[in-house]
C-alpha cells in the first residue's frame, strides 16, 4: 500500500509540472505540438538517469525509484497526448507534420535514454 502512495505523490508531481508546461504560451499559428515533444524528451532524458542511476548505485531503495520513474515520469511524460495530438493532425491533413513528430518522439525520446544513462556512466 505505501508503494501505491509513493507513487501517487510523484504522479501529482509529474502531472502538476507536465501541466504548468502545457501552460506556457506559444506563438499564435503553432501547429506543432512541440511542448508535449519537449516534456517527453525531457522525461525520456530524466528516466534515462534514474535507470542508469539505479543500476550503478545501491543508494537509491526501491521506493525512490519507484517514485521517480512510476510517479513523477510516468505522470510527466505524455504517451496518450502524443497519440491524441498525432491523429488530430493526421485528421486534419497535415500528414507531413504527424509524421515529422511521430518520428522525432521516437527518435529524440530513445536518444534521451542513452544520454541519460550516458551523463552517469552507464550507457
Amino acid at each position: 500500500m505505501i508503494n501505491c502512495i509513493v507513487v501517487g505523490i510523484g504522479g501529482f508531481i509529474g502531472t502538476v509540472c507536465r501541466y504548468l508546461i502545457g501552460m506556457i504560451p506559444l506563438k499564435e499559428g503553432c501547429e506543432f505540438p512541440i511542448k508535449t515533444l519537449m516534456i517527453n524528451i525531457a522525461g525520456s532524458f530524466l528516466i534515462g538517469i534514474i535507470a542508469a542511476l539505479a543500476i550503478k548505485t545501491d543508494s537509491l531503495d526501491s521506493r525512490t525509484i519507484l517514485f521517480l520513474k512510476v510517479g513523477i515520469c510516468g505522470g510527466f511524460t505524455t504517451f496518450s497526448s502524443f497519440a491524441l495530438e498525432t491523429a488530430d493532425l493526421m485528421k486534419d491533413g497535415k500528414i507531413h507534420l504527424a509524421v515529422i513528430y511521430t518520428v522525432l518522439s521516437v527518435l529524440l525520446g530513445v536518444l534521451a535514454i542513452f544520454a541519460g544513462q550516458g551523463i552517469v556512466g552507464k550507457g
